[in-house]
């Protein structure tokens, strides 16, 4: 399959540190490699509302939310571009996640298995120079890449706070040189151990699913 990268846009400001760092990685990869491009602010989602228990889900048209699911099913790989938020995803980024919920109960589109096997990456910008603040973005995306059987290539981070402060970050642009060109690995949940057989996390996902 031809590898199409969907970079995720979730500032709230334009052209900022994540975008720059992000813009960095995505330099690296190969002229035949599809990018696109979508700015979560320009293309704002309505929040979800869940529908779980009363009725499906019906399909977008003609919608950001219909753009955003067409843009996220044709990709191979997923980039979450968010600055890190009061130490997580921004709430542009979590709206968008959390119609990932809407799309797993929408006949017809089968977006659990559609998504399985693919990546997920995440890029972020922070003001700490302590980069363990950042778990909880981490934690978010790995989880949800977990959930969904995809694989996960970790996150990118870089310092920056004022508009260009990250191009200063020399050990992000050099990590940035490679960020998004190795096969990562199938992402894990933090329970999951390295002797778990599939059957393990299967029956794993199937609890959690039935939980939610």
């Amino acid at each position: 399959m031809t590898r199409r990268f969907l970079f995720v846009l979730g500032s709230s400001r334009p052209d900022g540190n994540t975008e720059m760092l992000a813009r960095a990685a995505a330099e690296q990869l190969p002229d035949d490699v599809e990018q696109r491009w979508l700015d979560l602010a320009e293309h704002p989602l309505p929040d979800f509302e869940d529908l779980r228990h009363d009725s499906d889900h019906v399909r977008p048209e003609g919608d950001n939310r219909a753009l955003l699911l067409d843009a996220t099913l044709a990709a191979t790989d997923i980039v979450i571009v968010s600055p890190l938020y009061w130490y997580s995803v921004s709430a542009h980024v979590k709206r968008y996640l959390d119609h990932w919920s809407g799309w797993l109960r929408t006949p017809g589109l089968d977006f659990k298995e559609t998504m399985a096997g693919r990546t997920l990456w995440g890029v972020t910008a922070l003001a700490h120079y302590e980069e363990e603040v950042a778990e909880p973005l981490i934690g978010t995306l790995n989880n949800s890449a977990a959930y969904l059987g995809m694989r996960f290539g970790g996150v990118l981070l870089g310092n920056g706070s004022k508009p260009g402060d990250v191009l200063r970050d020399t050990a992000a642009l050099t990590r940035a040189k490679t960020f998004l060109t190795e096969e990562p690995p199938f992402a894990r949940f933090p329970y999951d151990t390295d002797t778990a057989t599939d059957a393990d996390a299967d029956t794993a996902t199937d609890a959690d699913a039935a939980a939610a």
